[in-house]
């Protein structure tokens, strides 16, 4: 005796007999030679030894009833397999409507059955038993780690920075795209009255709507798969590499979406590495024509070099001021020129010279409501006032710093101002913070 196939109640769901077509009732025959798919006849058929293609009436075979007991004497194995199904179907503790359903069993009976050998069973408990404790031993009580999320807090209602994360909605994961493209599908309602015109324009607007549902998952995958939700995390990321392969990395941008996220990083790698390399052939091509061959003459040539340029540069300030004392506006560019190339003298004529031009001083910045300053202690909250400094961009700026010090072993000033691109006297202030209270190092 064979365990029948697991069929639904439903009649229908049955598999039907090879011979006639009609739907299998217990007890029928399998051929033990066919299949798969397994050849299925019913009594009658097989009585009159029905034959198909490469099945012959002579081959061994096997009756499938689910005729005899599993786990109670009284029950047998397709009693077991209605009374699983009546309760799937009318819930636990519904036994009337079980005993119902099932025909051929009372409401006390299928209760007393159920609790004692699929509830109350040693054997099941035990089985259970161990499941719980192998869970529990895997995931025992520990403190939770915290993870910091990739995604960015919740800008402010249409800010710059709202705008730039194309209406990314952190609360709901998801972006703002196309929000009513199924306002052309709210009155649409299919009929019978329909004419085939009207049946086909109304088959032609469901296929726009499902174009426009594959436009909005493309972009939400490739603004998902290439990192652009945190838009200032990518742009900081992007600064890391010299001018020329920023500017190659703009214009590559558009075919971002072509190459996929993997392949656009190793692209621009490569042409990073390229840059690099060229830049390397340059130096030493210099240093063969100042007649150098070996390593320790380059960093002497190197040094002296460096000497050379700072003195020019300290003999043209002088000339420089004289020429632009007279022009305040002059003069402030000239000054932001200077602190560019990280000149001593920059800040102390900056404050020799700011009286004759005028300006006041803006306020401290009011830090009351921005997102971030809850996370930021009374120094850098001192700090974000004074240099006016929004918490969520200082929090960006001092984790691109820490890390790169981290890597580098040590970071110096030029570095930053390479790294975040913001006003030069910020960036001193900020790098000078971190300095002194302890974050970063100078290298």
């Amino acid at each position: 005796r064979r365990f029948p196939f697991a069929f639904p109640g439903d009649p229908f769901d049955k598999p039907p007999c090879r011979g006639c077509s009609s739907y299998l009732t217990e007890p029928y025959v399998k051929c033990a030679e066919c299949g798969p798919p397994p050849f299925l006849l019913c009594l009658q058929c097989f009585t009159r030894g029905f034959e198909y293609k490469k099945h012959q009436s002579d081959h061994t075979y096997e009756i499938m009833t689910s005729d005899f007991p599993v786990l109670d004497p009284n029950w047998t194995a397709q009693e077991e397999m209605s009374l699983l199904e009546a309760v799937m179907d009318c819930g636990f503790g519904n036994w009337q409507d079980v005993a119902n359903q099932m025909c051929t069993k009372s409401k006390e009976e299928c209760e007393k059955h159920y609790m004692k050998h699929f509830i109350n069973n040693p054997l099941f408990a035990s089985t259970l038993l161990n499941l719980k404790q192998a869970e529990e031993a895997q995931h025992h009580e520990t403190a939770i780690p915290f993870h910091s999320a990739d995604d960015p807090p919740r800008p402010t209602f249409d800010s710059l920075l709202s705008r730039d994360m194309a209406g990314y909605m952190p609360a709901r994961a998801d972006f703002e795209f196309d929000n009513y493209a199924e306002w052309d599908l709210r009155d649409i309602d299919f009929v019978e009255d329909d004419s085939d015109i009207l049946h086909a324009l109304k088959i032609a607007v469901v296929d726009i709507y499902h174009s426009r549902l594959k436009e909005r998952q493309r972009r939400k995958k490739i603004i998902r798969d290439h990192g652009l939700i945190n838009l200032r995390k990518f742009q900081i990321l992007e600064r890391r590499y010299p001018k020329e392969v920023q500017e190659l990395y703009e214009t590559m941008r558009r075919f971002a979406r072509i190459l996929g996220p993997v392949e656009h990083d190793k692209f621009i790698e490569s042409h990073a590495l390229e840059f690099e390399l060229r830049r390397e052939i340059k130096r030493l091509q210099e240093y063969r024509a100042a007649g150098i061959t070996n390593f320790c003459s380059a960093r002497t040539y190197d040094h002296l070099k460096k000497s050379r340029d700072e003195e020019r540069l300290k003999r043209t300030m002088l000339s420089e001021v004289l020429q632009y004392i007279q022009d305040s506006s002059a003069c402030q560019q000239w000054l932001s020129r200077q602190a560019d190339i990280h000149l001593q003298t920059a800040p102390i004529l900056q404050h020799f010279l700011s009286p004759s031009t005028g300006r006041r001083s803006a306020p401290p910045l009011n830090l009351t409501g921005l997102p971030g300053t809850e996370k930021l202690n009374e120094k850098e909250k001192e700090l974000c006032q004074m240099v006016r400094l929004v918490p969520g961009a200082y929090l960006e700026y001092k984790a691109a710093l820490v890390n790169e010090c981290n890597k580098q072993g040590g970071l110096r000033l030029a570095q930053a101002r390479a790294l975040i691109k913001i006003d030069v006297n910020k960036t001193r202030k900020i790098y000078d913070f971190l300095i002194r209270e302890g974050y970063i190092t100078k290298a």
